[in-house]
């Protein structure tokens, strides 16, 4: 309960606070490209509850379709503006609708395509009675996923072999010590990253997995 509250208080305090700058980048990626302002894609949440995940669209329309559902190193697909939406994280605040409506959390395991949750059943069943969250353990692991897959001969065999089981064990590493002091502590950490992404012009790497 508690911390449905703190999601909703913050999540709406957030949308509020910043509406100048979701104005801004909605007319940067309209301006730029041509498509869709958000980025919507069908994710799992709790107890397999499906819902549309939203974000600001960096990468070209119906790039899914176009190269698959990860992004890799220099991903061709990624416009310009997308570019810097990525590497200042500003292409995840829309999520903080998705909060507001109670299909994510603040914190929580990150969710995944249904094809992704397919692949470990037994593990989805334990990640999935929580709240898929906008930023987890994992995700502070692998801020800079697009990189450290585009080391790989092949990307999708490596999420799904090597990155994917260490997500879900991260997820469960979560779960055991999950308290609204610990999620605070992630939120913490994960703007402090975000800052030392923006201000160091380091490598970022989303996924839209």
């Amino acid at each position: 309960m508690m911390k449905r509250l703190f999601d909703i208080v913050f999540s709406s305090f957030g949308l509020l606070v910043l509406s100048p700058v979701f104005v801004l980048c909605a007319i940067l990626v309209k301006l730029t490209s041509k498509g869709p302002v958000f980025f919507r894609q069908e994710r799992l949440g709790r107890h397999g509850h499906p819902f549309q995940i939203l974000k600001f669209r960096s990468m070209v329309p119906d790039a899914p379709k176009l190269g698959g559902e990860l992004t890799c190193g220099q991903d061709n697909r990624i416009t310009p503006i997308g570019a810097f939406l990525r590497k200042a994280k500003l292409d995840e605040f829309p999520q903080l609708i998705n909060v507001l409506k109670g299909e994510m959390s603040f914190v929580g395991p990150r969710p995944q395509v249904r094809r992704y949750v397919d692949k470990y059943p037994k593990d989805y069943s334990e990640l999935l009675q929580v709240r898929p969250g906008i930023t987890d353990i994992a995700s502070l692991k692998y801020r800079h996923e697009a990189e450290i897959l585009g080391q790989f001969p092949d990307p999708e065999q490596a999420y799904v072999d090597v990155i994917l089981p260490d997500k879900i064990a991260l997820g469960k590493e979560y779960i055991r010590k999950s308290s609204l002091a610990f999620d605070i502590k992630l939120i913490i950490m994960t703007v402090l990253r975000m800052s030392e992404t923006t201000h160091t012009g380091g490598k970022s790497g989303t996924t839209s997995v």
